[in-house]
């Protein structure tokens, strides 16, 4: 698993046409809405998906 994978789609319109957000790491914004959000990795879920 690469730790620079890219969102395929905007989470708020769902196009495809994102790019990356100033230096922030994690930053991209939506061309087709004009938002920006970040993402984060949280961690893994244990076998069974209860988290604490």
């Amino acid at each position: 698993m690469s730790g620079r994978a890219a969102p395929y789609h905007c989470p708020y319109c769902g196009d495809e046409d994102l790019r990356p957000h100033a230096d922030k790491h994690g930053a991209w914004e939506c061309r087709s809405c004009l938002r920006a959000f970040a993402l984060s990795f949280l961690g893994l879920i244990p076998p069974g998906g209860e988290t604490a």
